[in-house]
């Protein structure tokens, strides 16, 4: 009964055949991608373009027009669209442009799709220069005049982090006394002063 749902081969008109030649296993192929993609599997090695890196938003993962995923996604679109509308009577020549329409469509959507999930990701490295103008706590004492370094604990990038501190303050900064945050020496030590607010 299953098998009912499949036309006879011999039935077929030869455009029919091609696109049902093009669909059965690109549609196949991606199940077995979705399959992958559920279970874990990394099956991220798509095909590398040089469109691919000339698209690239800075340091970020590029927007990866061609990949296997979407190259893939394209033919599933392409060969059930114009399957759909080779049923309805279109004609042939406006059937393979909208399938093909169809198919670009999916690429771009699939794309669009990795691309703004893969901004969705952080890499939690901290970046000192966002704790500049931060307020924050004296955890332990900072000695005056950058004889020493203490240490303080602020919020940045949405966590409370414990960072060296030093400061140009005549006096000492006590344990638990409030500070802001003024510049960032060598990339890994906050300067401060004692906040009189």
């Amino acid at each position: 009964m299953f098998l009912s749902i499949f036309p006879v081969w011999s039935e077929l008109d030869l455009m029919t055949q091609i696109y049902w030649a093009i669909t059965a296993p690109a549609t196949l192929i991606f199940i077995l991608i979705l399959i992958l993609t559920i279970f874990g599997s990394d099956l991220d090695s798509d095909v590398q373009t040089g469109i691919d890196s000339s698209i690239a938003d800075g340091d970020s993962i590029p927007f990866q027009f061609l990949s296997a995923k979407s190259i893939v996604g394209f033919f599933v679109m392409f060969g059930w669209s114009g399957l759909g509308l080779l049923s309805a009577g279109v004609a042939p020549f406006l059937v393979i442009l909208l399938s093909i329409i169809c198919g670009l469509l999916m690429m771009v959507a699939m794309a669009s799709l990795f691309y703004f999930m893969s901004k969705l990701t952080d890499d939690g490295t901290l970046k000192m220069k966002n704790a500049i103008g931060r307020l924050g706590e004296v955890y332990l004492t900072i000695p005056g005049n950058r004889r020493g370094m203490g240490k303080v604990q602020l919020t940045v990038q949405g966590s409370i982090r414990t960072l060296d501190a030093i400061t140009d303050d005549p006096d000492q900064i006590a344990t638990s006394s409030l500070i802001e945050v003024l510049d960032v020496i060598d990339q890994q030590i906050l300067l401060v002063k004692r906040n009189s607010r």
